[in-house]
């Protein structure tokens, strides 16, 4: 996006709390009234919301905590990259060469944002966290098979740490508060056969979503909706998702899934309900038995406990 730093000093500037006339900004920034409502457009079309009050001038709703390149790689040991604007953290990751296991890249916006099986990832600016992780993964494709679930248990973990309680999963890559969606993973592999698997693990967390956004067909929730304590610092929760990934993808490593399968069953949304998994036009009903140690989901379906895995499987409740 073009004159976007402009931007990024005019939300500052409307963050006061005080409403600023047209005229006062455009003095101040050295441009027109005219001006400053066209960037005030671009910059509510990013899904901030902006007061604009006639005689009084434009404020916004509420502060934005963005995030802070500098503050982030002060407190982290990987390489991290914070972009304003970007059409996803997860194609900028893929595009890139050499870079080192446990680098991230962070965004206030997504213009392209996308989630498993190619849905769009609403992405509202500074609102919640569009984040990437790169790892490469030694033991090869074969191996990162149930990354994913690992992926949902250390960002469970990590919001524990900051206080949310109540949390549940959804295989293979949903994190869950009150049967509402709190977060999305999507995991990206490339890689030949006998070598290491290059991972882009993406995430994005509804941190403060707007209630009016539009756009997501399923029921939804943020932390600023289910925190019981003060809001949590943006920047606070990426350097703890980071230090929680990087750690529990090392035990991944060595040990496997193994040593999350309990976890998992204690997180599970579905454990022991009746579910129901959609595969193209096939349709399979049973009740919910946990995963095994492939990271398959397991399926009572009242002849058989059955496993199911792959990309192209959705959990709904089937009660």
């Amino acid at each position: 996006m073009k004159d976007f730093s402009f931007k990024l000093k005019l939300i500052d500037e409307l963050s006061s709390g005080m409403f600023l006339s047209g005229e006062q900004l455009g003095e101040k920034f050295g441009v027109s009234r005219a001006a400053i409502a066209r960037h005030i457009k671009a910059i509510q079309d990013l899904g901030i919301d902006v007061y604009s009050v006639k005689g009084k001038g434009y404020r916004l709703e509420q502060p934005l905590d963005l995030l802070d390149q500098q503050a982030l790689q002060h407190r982290l040991s990987s390489p991290i990259e914070v972009i304003s604007v970007i059409d996803s953290t997860n194609q900028r990751m893929l595009g890139q060469a050499d870079l080192q296991s446990g680098s991230v890249c962070v965004a206030e916006y997504q213009t392209q944002g996308r989630g498993r099986r190619g849905r769009e990832w609403v992405s509202p600016f500074g609102s919640n966290i569009y984040y990437s992780m790169y790892w490469r993964l030694e033991a090869g494709l074969p191996a990162a098979m149930g990354i994913s679930l690992v992926i949902g248990l250390a960002l469970v973990d990590a919001l524990e740490q900051l206080g949310i309680d109540g949390l549940k999963l959804k295989w293979p890559n949903d994190v869950y508060h009150n049967n509402k969606k709190l977060a999305g993973i999507l995991v990206e592999l490339s890689g030949q056969a006998g070598d290491a698997a290059n991972l882009v693990i993406g995430i994005g967390l509804n941190v403060s979503m707007p209630e009016h956004v539009q756009g997501i067909d399923q029921p939804w929730t943020s932390l600023k909706e289910i925190s019981t304590t003060q809001p949590i610092a943006r920047n606070d929760i990426v350097v703890t998702m980071t230090e929680t990934l990087r750690n529990a993808i090392s035990i991944y490593e060595q040990k496997g899934l193994k040593p999350f399968l309990s976890q998992w069953n204690r997180y599970d949304n579905f454990l022991d309900q009746p579910i129901k998994l959609l595969m193209g036009n096939r349709q399979v009903i049973g009740v919910c038995k946990g995963i095994n140690e492939q990271g398959a989901l397991l399926l009572d379906t009242g002849t058989d406990i059955e496993s199911f895995i792959g990309g192209e499987i959705s959990v709904r409740s089937a009660s």
